[in-house]
């Protein structure tokens, strides 16, 4: 039994992507499940619904397939791998930084989802990393989003996953990023800025509410200048207090220095999935905290920084 009474997969995993699992509404006008798979998911249609249901891939808790006829039973459930969409590979190596028999600790391409989400099913860390170092049961301890490179860690059994999970929902987790961004004139360094920010719901950019309270706490310190074609950028470090959606991404924005590669602040730039010319310039550089299961200090750092920024590849190696 999972965690939450939620049953295990009767599947196995496909590639290191887990199976989907659809749980029956209580009641309902169906007769079959055929019925409510169409009226459910209308995206496959009926047709590729009843060639999945006549090739055995909706399957019950046994493993057992259901096939056209099965009756619709209420609150059951049902499990069915989901087509995967086309992807275009990420061009970056995955590096293995760490691990041991309850973590592993990773530097994060830019270009590479932390986990399955949306679009980005195969080429994410998690589904990477399942397949080659044989995790079937990694999962991701926090995430960093799909542009932002650097530290991550990820916990192999679910035993652990509670344990690691809970220092970053608790702030336990010390967190410093290194970024690249205009200078600006008359900045004072370091500085903490102190916002209240918001993602409405189905909205790709978070916003700045200034007439709220803060929830959002960044110290900011210009530690150096980098060349760059159009004139010299700054080397930020920023250490965000608190985990708002994409806070060191707005709050640097707000400021009036975007993030160089930011395709989302100010504003927004619709960039192929297929093109990874333009990396976000912002790193995971340190994460370091008291391990939860023996107690010892855990201090991981970035190989990776805005003067040493990761290479892409032609062909992606395993770690």
């Amino acid at each position: 039994m999972a965690r939450g009474g939620i049953p295990a997969s009767p599947l196995p995993q496909r590639d290191g992507v887990d199976a989907m699992r659809l749980r029956m509404p209580q009641e309902g006008p169906w007769l079959t499940l055929r019925d409510h798979l169409v009226e459910r998911i209308p995206a496959l249609g009926p047709t590729e619904i009843d060639r999945m249901l006549a090739a055995g891939e909706f399957v019950d808790e046994q493993a057992r397939p259901l096939g056209p006829d099965a009756p619709f039973v209420p609150r059951a459930a049902v499990w069915v791998h989901r087509e995967t969409p086309r992807e275009p590979r990420v061009p970056y190596d995955l590096p293995v930084r760490y691990r041991d028999d309850r973590i592993v600790v990773v530097d994060k391409p830019p270009f590479l989802a932390t986990m399955p989400r949306g679009r980005h099913v195969r080429e994410t860390v998690l589904t990477r990393l399942r397949v080659s170092l044989d995790l079937p049961r990694l999962a991701p301890a926090h995430r960093l989003d799909r542009l932002t490179s650097g530290v991550l860690m990820l916990t192999t059994e679910q035993r652990w996953r509670g344990a690691y999970q809970r220092l970053f929902a608790t702030g336990a987790v010390s967190k410093e990023y290194a970024a690249l961004a205009p200078l600006r004139s008359g900045f004072d360094s370091p500085q903490t800025v102190r916002l209240h920010l918001d993602k409405p719901h189905g909205a790709l950019q978070a916003i700045v509410c200034e007439d709220r309270v803060p929830n959002s706490v960044t110290e900011i310190d210009l530690v150096g200048e980098v060349p760059s074609p159009d004139g010299p950028l700054g080397h930020y470090r920023l250490i965000p207090h608190t985990g708002r959606t994409h806070q060191l991404r707005v709050t640097m924005a707000w400021l009036g220095m975007p993030i160089v590669g930011d395709h989302l602040y100010p504003r927004i730039r619709h960039v192929p999935d297929a093109d990874f010319s333009t990396p976000l310039q912002l790193y995971a550089v340190r994460l370091a905290f008291t391990d939860p299961v023996d107690g010892q200090p855990r201090d991981f750092r970035s190989q990776w920084s805005p003067h040493r920024p990761a290479t892409p590849r032609t062909v992606w190696l395993n770690p």
